[in-house]
């Protein structure tokens, strides 16, 4: 390996910090979607406006997008142990000072802390768990790995919930001290430090033409159907200095001798396919989760938490198949079960598009599982084909690469699917209201009369709330048609990985092994 890594880490030091790096991971994962449930509650604690309150959301997203680029370079150039400790401190005492806010400012500067030091946790944990195990093992490292990645979206909102109706909204930022505490002590003695490059030189114009690229789009992605999209000034100057952002960071990028992206990154085929699949991952795992919350609360009628255990049944699909599919891929290429990931997703969206307001429990949790297994199919092979044959001294460079395309690519999805749903909403409420009124015939028969009499006010009120429910229903189901199909478009794509099989299967070899540990 290069000397850039550490090698394979044996024994009990290597389940140490294979505990250590989970527990970042999932403090991480949790806090993406953990507080957004306890907004209502902190509006009125803190006596913030809407517009306030939401910026305890973006100001976390934004901070977390823009440092999650630079994460390579900081851990090379200062040892990726310490980066690891300064961030998991960081983010544990900003998590503890987000809980004793006392008014809207300071929340928003402690979320914004929080972002900056937690956008470095994911890559890596990765970077760590990719290190720890030999090759052979990299599938099965993979699968613990994506295990915490995968539990933010799914479990933060039941747990937010929980937490916020059970004690307060505090505590869904003071539950990170016990685990942060740990972590920061478990990585302190049980990690080992990784090659410093002293010689390194940071290209301040790339990062600061990045970030503002990043930062304004994010912005634009999280503020956009608050403020109606372009029909906002502030949106269309946000997204206008994003584009000039990316503009002169490629033309920086492709002129200068070392530029702040290694694009040595791309050449590998299998990173390449790994960045596009990933890309697809964050936009179908967060559009999808995004529109199941609210439709079985708003639709279905479930209470909060209620509707967060049957989301979790999708968590014990992803888990079972990612204790699966490490051993799987030695028989089977990697391309193979993403495909057949993919596929079962398309397949689960497809049946989403005919749930109803009356559609039964037992029905949506076969779904979420089978959706939750076609994630953890896609997922652990991905992780692991996307480093197969990266070189190490790539690796926490690549790693955080991956984060930053899932994170943005999360946004986009979760922003196209609010917004059609929202418009998609008042469009079809609109074109089914004009079939409402005395001359309709369907409307004029005895049982329907009887039961929605338009001549009085009562009949009105009770037609237009049926309007409204089936406005929604049908705009959910476009929504999954939505994800569906972008799914089954992106599934040829996976002629961009290579063959995995065969060296996975040479790479368990005892003597390859053996040269590894060298």
């Amino acid at each position: 390996m290069n000397a850039s890594s550490p090698s394979a880490v044996p024994g009990m030091r290597r389940n140490m910090v294979t505990i250590c790096a989970m527990t970042a991971t999932i403090m991480q994962a949790l806090d993406t979607t953990i507080a957004n449930v306890a907004l209502p509650y902190m509006q009125g604690t803190l006596s913030a406006s809407q517009d306030q309150i939401n910026w305890v959301l973006t100001s976390y997203i934004v901070a977390a997008a823009i440092m999650t680029a630079p994460v390579g370079w900081i851990a090379n150039r200062f040892g990726r142990k310490r980066i690891f400790i300064i961030c998991s401190a960081g983010f544990t005492i900003a998590s503890v000072m987000c809980g004793l806010a006392q008014d809207i400012t300071q929340m928003v500067l402690f979320r914004l802390l929080q972002g900056v030091f937690g956008a470095a946790l994911v890559p890596l944990s990765q970077a760590v768990m990719l290190d720890s195990y030999a090759l052979h093992e990299r599938a099965k490292a993979m699968s613990i790995w994506g295990m915490g990645v995968m539990m933010g979206p799914i479990m933060g909102p039941s747990l937010g919930a929980w937490l916020t109706e059970t004690y307060s909204w505090h505590w869904v930022f003071f539950v990170n001290l016990p685990f942060g505490a740990f972590t920061v002590l478990g990585l302190a003695v049980f990690m080992d430090e990784t090659k410093q490059d002293h010689n390194l030189r940071f290209d301040w114009f790339g990062f600061g033409a990045l970030a503002i690229a990043i930062g304004s789009l994010q912005l634009a992605l999280d503020r956009g159907e608050q403020l109606g999209w372009l029909e906002s000034n502030e949106i269309l100057v946000e997204f206008i200095v994003s584009a000039v952002g990316f503009y002169y960071f490629f033309a920086h990028s492709l002129t200068t001798d070392r530029p702040f992206i290694q694009f040595s990154l791309f050449k590998d085929r299998n990173f390449l396919g790994g960045c596009v699949f990933m890309t697809v991952m964050g936009l179908v795992l967060y559009s999808t989760m995004a529109l199941s919350s609210p439709y079985l609360q708003n639709v279905v009628g479930y209470p909060i938490i209620t509707a967060g255990l049957l989301l979790a049944t999708r968590g014990a699909g992803t888990f079972v198949a990612m204790m699966l599919v490490g051993r799987l891929m030695r028989y089977i290429e990697a391309r193979t079960l993403i495909i057949s990931g993919l596929s079962l997703t398309a397949a689960s969206l497809f049946q989403m598009t005919g749930w109803t307001d009356m559609t039964q429990a037992k029905e949506i949790i076969i779904v979420s599982v089978i959706q939750g297994f076609g994630f953890g199919l896609v997922f652990v092979p991905l992780s692991t084909v996307a480093f197969l044959t990266l070189p190490g001294n790539l690796r926490t460079d690549g790693t955080s690469m991956l984060t930053l395309f899932r994170n943005v690519a999360s946004s986009v999805g979760i922003s196209i699917v609010i917004a059609q749903l929202t418009e998609g909403g008042r469009r079809i409420y609109s074109k089914l209201s004009e079939q409402i009124n005395p001359f309709n015939h369907a409307l004029q028969m005895p049982d329907v009369a009887g039961m929605m009499n338009l001549n009085s006010d009562a009949g009105r009120a009770l037609a237009d709330r049926m309007v409204a429910a089936q406005s929604q229903i049908i705009a959910f189901s476009h929504d999954y048609q939505l994800v569906m199909v972008f799914i089954l478009v992106s599934i040829p794509l996976a002629i961009m990985i290579g063959s995995t099989k065969a060296a996975l299967r040479k790479q368990s070899a005892p003597s390859d092994h053996a040269a590894v540990m060298e």
